[in-house]
């Protein structure tokens, strides 16, 4: 259903905006203080027994993921579409019914924000799926209104639509196929429906409160030339900037986060497209392989940005395969990889279940939509994959259901790891509430230490007499981190705040350790 944003919405873009955007230093600050929480919508909590995830479901979890330290959360497309994780959208302004209603949505912002939490919604403008109404209003059909919106190969005659990465349709894992097309984002029209779109769920009483506001946005697959075809250039300056433009006029402390669509280092979507936050991939790439010298230097690149900008530094997202089963069940590496972002140099983000040592891989066998769900099963709320709550959606999916990676009694619920002093989610409590006292491991400069042949990662984040060193062997047999020259005077941070002296440690196989000044 289309309702053009109407009048009202129109009405907020005419408000007075906020002023006096914050200095850039204070900006930076402010996105390094952040801990993301990412949830893939569908597969996180049931509240009415259905078994797909929804707002009563996720706004009834708060206290459990407020628990965990982190400070903000990012929620994958709530917006209807054909396709379960709701991208490529047949209507921008909506709440898939599964998820519930807007007053539901409204009552899961105003919780979260009572709580502390941000709340940050992913959007992908660049296409619409079959049934939206720009569509089926406008092909075929010289002279329609919504005709401009759409990438029209034929724009004589509003025929050939222009499809998603050259295919007419593709397969849902349900079995349907389903067209996607290229919305026409050159059209004025277009931005000022999007940029309208996004001061509205930034500001949605248009009244300056911002009490049911969203507190920023991911971009999904955000491009300057879209799908590289070379016919929609420029759109970092042309589209994106505008729309930023107004969102921050409206909200001076909102948040842009881009995915850069070729997941490389990010910089020109930070300094180019205006983003406040990019992802840092080559970091995830390096901890995927243990390879310290990629490490140390997707480490570097990641610590530094522009001023007022940032990265996020993540192990996993609902694309890439869950970071428990890349590092083949070996909770050492996992804890590795925790350490070296949630305690370094930027804005640190955990994918749902991430924090349990939840598993899951692509399935190159599934030639749908379907390949990816193993990365997105039902978050793991009891040791009991049926009780109530649990989001298996997937389970009428017989391929899915019966290759899942999660199942009952796997030792991974948040029921069972919160009680165990040697689980995972504990380990990633104690990180997150390092990270919450020590300002060092928010604000402090990073120095990489340990220039040597050694698979020892050193690290040391410091500001003025503060100062804390995270050591971690990326390597298989023990080693002794080259750290002379240090001073003297630090405590254990992770065991007990016992005296130790750096020069005196040895880390053990794929160990880590976090030490500071007292």
């Amino acid at each position: 259903m289309i309702r053009a944003v109407g009048l009202a919405l129109a009405a907020l873009l005419l408000a007075p905006p906020a002023t006096g955007a914050p200095p850039e230093k204070v900006r930076s600050a402010a996105l390094r203080d952040e801990v993301i929480y990412h949830i893939f919508f569908r597969s996180f909590r049931d509240s009415n027994g259905d078994r797909i995830g929804d707002l009563k479901g996720l706004t009834r979890s708060l206290d459990d993921i407020k628990a965990l330290g982190v400070t903000s959360l990012l929620l994958t497309p709530l917006q209807p579409s054909p396709y379960y994780h709701n991208y490529f959208a047949t209507d921008f302004e909506g709440i898939d019914p599964a998820y519930g209603t807007m007053d539901d949505y409204f009552a899961f912002v105003r919780a979260a924000h009572a709580r502390g939490l941000k709340v940050y919604l992913d959007e992908e403008f660049q296409y619409v799926a079959e049934g939206h109404p720009w569509l089926t209003a406008s092909r075929g059909r010289p002279g329609a209104k919504f005709g401009p919106y759409i990438l029209y190969n034929r724009p004589k005659t509003n025929e050939e639509p222009e499809p998603f990465l050259a295919v007419p349709a593709w397969p849902g894992y349900d079995g349907r196929w389903i067209g996607i097309s290229m919305v026409n984002l050159k059209s004025p029209a277009v931005r000022d429906y999007f940029t309208r779109l996004l001061v509205h769920w930034t500001d949605p009483h248009g009244d300056g409160s911002l009490r049911d506001g969203v507190d920023g946005f991911r971009i999904d697959h955000m491009m300057d030339d879209l799908d590289n075809k070379h016919r929609q250039t420029n759109l970092f300056a042309d589209f994106w900037a505008p729309i930023f433009a107004s969102v921050r006029a409206r909200n001076p402390a909102a948040r842009i986060i881009a995915e850069q669509a070729d997941w490389g280092a990010g910089d020109a979507w930070l300094i180019k497209g205006g983003a406040d936050l990019v992802f840092a991939f080559p970091l995830r790439f390096a901890l995927e392989k243990m390879d310290k010298v990629a490490i140390v230097k997707a480490l570097d690149a990641s610590g530094s940005s522009p001023e007022g900008k940032g990265r996020i530094l993540f192990l996993e997202n609902h694309d890439m395969d869950r970071f428990m089963s890349v590092v083949g069940g070996d909770g050492r590496k996992a804890r590795i990889g925790a350490a070296l972002t949630l305690l370094m140099r930027g804005t640190p983000s955990i994918y749902y279940g991430q924090e349990l040592g939840m598993r899951g891989r692509i399935d190159p066998r599934v030639k749908s939509d379907g390949a990816h769900i193993g990365l997105r099963e039902a978050y793991r709320w009891t040791a009991d994959l049926d009780a109530p709550g649990s989001a298996i959606w997937y389970r009428n999916d017989a391929m899915a259901w019966a290759n899942r990676f999660n199942r009952s009694d796997d030792g991974v619920s948040l029921a069972e790891e919160r009680s165990r002093p040697d689980s995972l989610y504990v380990f990633y409590r104690r990180l997150l509430t390092l990270r919450a006292a020590r300002v060092e491991l928010r604000q402090g400069d990073q120095q990489l230490l340990c220039a040597d042949t050694t698979a020892a990662v050193c690290v040391l984040r410091s500001l003025g007499d503060r100062r804390a060193l995270i050591l971690a062997n990326t390597g298989a047999v023990p080693v002794k981190p080259a750290l002379a020259g240090l001073p003297t005077g630090w405590v254990d941070l992770l065991d007990g705040d016992r005296v130790i002296d750096p020069g005196s440690i040895t880390l053990p196989a794929f160990g880590v350790r976090v030490i500071g000044s007292p």
